[in-house]
């Protein structure tokens, strides 16, 4: 079984996916990180050169193998779960876990994470709030549909949200005590 962080860019996944690798001695894999070794290109290159679609279709893939693993904690791109068939294939091996934060938590953290900017793509035309905005209202159902558990992020420290990850695996009996 593994762990999935899902969730909005700038929720928390890498953050908190390294910790919690970390406390339940398990692996970590970041998608995106996963992608750009594997196909060799940065992601915002990928988009630049390739468009959307083929960065899409090599998330699939990719997640399609990293599913395949067992006791890792995986961090799925912002928007895996815009594809059903991403859902399914994390699902089948993973307990769910989706990051969540406020819109202007989001917009002041991607602003402060300059190297985020630099390597993520823009997915709209819109300023950098507005399209956060949009595109957290678009992605919404997808990410709740996709989701056994959500955590609010907003006002949490990484640890604090391992702490709440934590109590929830060992109330099912997944991590000891």
């Amino acid at each position: 079984m593994n762990i999935i962080l899902i969730g909005f860019r700038g929720t928390g996944k890498t953050s908190v996916g390294q910790i919690l690798a970390r406390e339940i001695k398990w692996s970590f894999i970041d998608a995106d990180e996963y992608i750009e070794r594997r196909y060799g290109f940065m992601i915002a290159e990928l988009f630049e050169k390739h468009g959307e679609s083929l960065f899409r279709l090599l998330e699939s893939d990719a997640i399609h193998e990293l599913s395949r693993l067992d006791s890792h904690v995986i961090a799925a791109g912002g928007g895996a779960v815009l594809k059903y068939k991403n859902v399914k294939n994390l699902k089948k091996n993973g307990l769910v876990f989706r990051l969540e934060s406020d819109c202007d938590v989001i917009y002041h953290r991607i602003l402060k994470d300059d190297e985020a900017g630099k390597s993520r793509p823009r997915l709209t035309t819109k300023n950098l709030y507005d399209e956060i905005k949009s595109l957290m209202e678009f992605r919404e159902p997808y990410y709740k549909q996709a989701s056994d558990y959500t955590i609010n992020t907003s006002k949490s420290t990484p640890q604090q949200v391992v702490n709440n990850i934590c109590e929830i695996l060992r109330t099912k009996g997944l991590i000891p005590y």
